[in-house]
């Protein structure tokens, strides 16, 4: 039988309990930063081992291919994990397994800063990836527990968090590693995840929306074995060699574990993922975009750290320090820090499909300034700013399209995905960039670096999959009534339909 179409009802009574009419008294009124804090601290510890990647083989007596997998290890479990987190969330509470998350990753730092054996560092990043959960996990929390009128710009404010963390994240940890050994960096990290997860445990209430149920064991270790076959393939397809037999293995694995998984997935009685649900065009479209804005954003950090340090003898580079590489992208953190409330307006007053296909044409906007000019800095840290604030639009308006189409007790894990697919996203970016950048390199006092056309050319890639992330957006479907500007204004206002725009359509 084929399940109801979401409508704007009436919201169900598993809803009502969940929801606070209006959150008072001081620790209530930290919920919605403390919950900030934990998506900043999470893009931090993703981007926390960048400036030691250089010097890490040498630290741990390891190869460079060892360490690169310092990196891979968290991008893999942090794929496994967020889907898996988001729906033990929707089942067993948000606020316990966020708190769980937090407590994975600040032992991973604890770990971190212990070790100088590769081995051990590997494992620990890993436990790190399981911080990815937190910010799918905290906009559920936030859809249960604040009142409709604060839900949307709340929202806009924790997907932002991926965008500031990041941009604050490298600079703080070049500072350290800098001037100081190379595990303070961890220690530092231990105790700002130990804060976040006080903080957490004292100022977030816990969800009454749960959808109980037994937990999909095979469905989870399915899903962990076709993003592993994907990701280490897209991650370590530039160095394996793409026609290598164990990257031509993972893929073939790939299509046959998704197949399988996805047979179980519609014969299960509980499944991890609703697949009839995702694949309905008001969840699925807006999961297919999460990836085109995902790889377009990434290229703006992963590119802009590469080209503002090459030496200046190659005719572009500026010959930057890693510092300094990392400062200036600091702009592009605070832009989106201010820009999350006024993408909330923009939702609020045209809806989500508009502030996402604004952002995604910023974004596009931002690369063409960078295909003009990547010399000067001053052009360099503009268009990064820019694809920055369209990153900023469009982030902040996925979470309220999922909120809009999945019923309550689905949006742990309809977030969790939709912030999956973000990630998949950076990690084919990452590896589309490396591909262009290795067949376009000239020799420089003996080194074979990037050219200026290999940058431009990521640039130009990424803002051609921007433009395919806004078409994407605009083919979301939608009422002529949901998208009429009056109803989101009378839903700022907080009318009779107030909150409806977040609740009321995932109601089946």
């Amino acid at each position: 039988m084929q399940e109801p179409i979401p409508t704007e009802s009436t919201p169900t009574e598993p809803a009502r309990a969940g929801r606070s009419s209006s959150p008072a008294g001081p620790r209530a009124r930290l919920t919605v930063p403390v919950l900030a804090y934990g998506g900043i601290l999470m893009a931090v510890m993703q981007t926390a081992v960048v400036p030691l990647l250089p010097d890490l083989p040498r630290l741990t007596g390891s190869s460079a291919a060892a360490v690169s997998w310092t990196v891979t290890a968290t991008l893999l479990a942090g794929a496994v994990l967020t889907p898996v987190l988001g729906r033990a969330g929707d089942m067993y509470g948000k606020k316990r397994v966020l708190l769980l998350a937090l407590s994975l990753m600040t032992a991973g730092s604890v770990l971190c800063a212990l070790t100088s054996d590769i081995r051990v560092l590997i494992a620990a990043r890993a436990l790190q990836g399981a911080a990815a959960a937190v910010v799918p996990l905290s906009i559920s929390i936030l859809r249960d527990v604040l009142p409709p009128e604060r839900t949307v710009s709340a929202v806009a404010l924790m997907s932002s968090t991926v965008g500031i963390g990041a941009a604050l994240g490298l600079p703080l940890a070049a500072l350290i590693v800098q001037y100081a050994d190379w595990h303070t960096m961890f220690w530092v990290s231990a105790a700002l995840g130990a804060a976040g997860l006080a903080l957490a445990a004292w100022t977030v209430d816990e969800s009454a929306v749960r959808h109980p149920g037994r937990f999909d064991t095979p469905g989870a270790l399915g899903l962990a074995t076709v993003l592993v076959c994907l990701l280490l393939a897209v991650s370590q397809g530039g160095e394996w060699g793409w026609g290598s037999a164990p990257v031509i293995g993972l893929f073939t694995g790939f299509v046959v574990a998704l197949a399988l998984w996805w047979w179980q997935q519609l014969r299960a009685e509980r499944p991890l993922v609703d697949l009839r649900l995702a694949a309905r065009p008001r969840v699925a479209l807006p999961h297919l975009t999460a990836l085109l804005v995902g790889f377009s954003f990434y290229a703006n950090s992963l590119v802009t750290a590469q080209l503002v340090q090459a030496p200046r003898g190659t005719g572009y580079g500026l010959g930057l320090s890693i510092v300094g590489a990392g400062l200036c992208l600091l702009p592009s953190g605070v832009i989106m820090l201010f820009l999350s409330p006024v993408s909330a307006r923009i939702s609020l007053s045209r809806g989500p499909r508009v502030t996402l296909a604004l952002g995604a044409v910023v974004i596009a906007c931002g690369y063409g300034i960078r295909i003009l000019d990547s010399r000067d800095l001053w052009v360099i840290i503009l268009g990064g700013a820019i694809v920055s604030a369209g990153t900023a639009l469009a982030y902040s308006a996925l979470p309220t399209l999922i909120l809009g189409a999945v019923p309550a007790a689905q949006t742990g894990s309809a977030s969790g995905v939709n912030v999956l697919m973000r990630t998949i996203g950076q990690a084919v970016c990452s590896a589309a960039v490396a591909a262009v950048l290795v067949h376009h390199i000239s020799p420089v006092g003996g080194l074979l670096l990037p050219s200026l056309r290999g940058y431009l050319l990521a640039f130009a890639m990424a803002g051609a999959v921007a433009l395919a992330g806004c078409a994407m957006a605009l083919a979301i479907p939608g009422s002529d009534e949901r998208d009429k500007p009056g109803r989101w204004a009378r839903r700022r206002r907080g009318g009779p339909a107030a909150g409806r725009l977040l609740e009321g359509a995932g109601e089946a």
